[in-house]
């Protein structure tokens, strides 16, 4: 399981009275969510412009956003399955605006982040995959999850904002791509375990009906 994942019971408990907060001030779970998103968009815009201290800036904020949108469903007894399709579908989003206004900035080779950038997308794809078969209650597992790897992103802005000669972001968009697409490998990995132990068998291969 991913390391920041670990202490994912714990900070929603420790988040439900923020949610209470939000919902005295007449925020809904599905605002917030959308405010995270908005927020996503404005960071890849100061990112294009090179604005890298306002853009890791707006990045907390989305990270605020996704923490509050959580806390305010479970305080609310609204959580249900539309949310976290919605909440997943606006992360991938996100990463995509976050991760195109790296790229428009010219502070990484655009090979890179499009490294970086599919390596995310498959990573969320196998563990959405995984789940909707019924079988895994969470395919939340491998080396690292969205935080770790936004983690890495916001150091590597923090370092390039101050040394911009140096190629940390650069690296920082490799480590993320590496990682990414590990976690991918080792989701399906565990896919294909948790599948067999099931009592399946050998795990046999349907046709998709679309994509």
């Amino acid at each position: 399981m991913p390391t920041l994942a670990r202490f994912r019971q714990l900070y929603e408990q420790i988040s439900i009275p923020l949610g209470h907060v939000c919902l005295r001030l007449g925020l809904s779970a599905d605002m917030l969510t959308y405010a995270s998103l908005l927020f996503s968009v404005g960071a890849g815009y100061a990112l294009a412009k090179s604005q890298f201290l306002l853009g890791i800036l707006l990045i907390l904020l989305v990270g605020v956003a996704d923490v509050l949108d959580g806390a305010t469903a479970r305080a609310g007894g609204t959580a249900n399955d539309y949310g976290t399709v919605l909440d997943h579908v606006t992360d991938r989003y996100a990463e995509f605006f976050i991760l195109g206004g790296v790229l428009l900035s010219g502070a990484v080779k655009p090979g890179w982040v499009l490294f970086a950038l599919f390596g995310m997308i498959m990573a969320s794809y196998v563990r959405a995959r995984a789940e909707a078969t019924g079988k895994l209650a969470s395919c939340n597992v491998g080396f690292a999850g969205r935080q770790e790897k936004l983690g890495l992103l916001l150091l590597g802005l923090f370092s390039h904002s101050f040394f911009p000669l140096l190629p940390i972001l650069e690296w920082a968009v490799i480590a993320i791509g590496v990682v990414s697409h590990i976690t991918a490998i080792q989701r399906l990995a565990y896919t294909r375990q948790m599948l067999v132990e099931a009592g399946a068998g050998p795990v046999q291969r349907k046709k998709p009906e679309g994509v």
